[in-house]
């Protein structure tokens, strides 16, 4: 007798489709931005978010409070770290590592934030990085994912699943 592997529920497969068009659509948009705001595409640290939040939606550190409040929350650690420390790769270790601390005490965990410091610090970035980059992205991913995942059929794969994709 031949073994078939078992298929995955259509859900599963929707579930995953979704994901993926979501993400990529969320990344265009961010590509868009930098081509058209000249900025490298290297200084943009959403990508890694957009993944997590399309991937896995229902995880604590997809919640708007953890996406928005990690990415906010871990950017000023970085300058604050700057400020005090300096620019350079151990004080962006240090920042890196108390952005962590932060996030967790703030229950605004969204590991991809950790970027922020590390990128702050050992770059040297000016608060224009904040204010033209982390505000605005942080927030208009917020709202993508708010209204991607209130489509009717992609907030019924949600629920139909665990949220793992799998």
């Amino acid at each position: 007798m031949e073994h078939h592997p078992a298929r995955a529920p259509i859900t599963t497969w929707m579930r995953i489709g979704l994901a993926s068009v979501g993400t990529a659509l969320a990344v265009g948009m961010l590509e868009l931005t930098a081509i058209l705001r000249e900025q490298p595409y290297g200084l943009i640290p959403f990508v890694t978010s957009i993944a997590l939040v399309m991937g896995l939606p229902e995880a604590p550190a997809s919640r708007i409070k953890a996406l928005a409040g990690g990415h906010l929350l871990s950017a000023l650690v970085g300058y604050a770290v700057l400020l005090i420390a300096g620019q350079g790769p151990a004080a962006a270790a240090v920042a890196t590592g108390l952005s962590v601390a932060a996030m967790l005490a703030t229950r605004t965990m969204h590991p991809p934030a950790g970027i922020n410091p590390f990128l702050i610090v050992n770059d040297g970035l000016g608060p224009d990085f904040f204010f033209e980059t982390v505000i605005p992205g942080a927030f208009l991913l917020a709202a993508f994912a708010f209204a991607w995942h209130r489509i009717p059929t992609v907030a019924e794969q949600i629920r139909s699943g665990d949220g793992s994709g799998g």
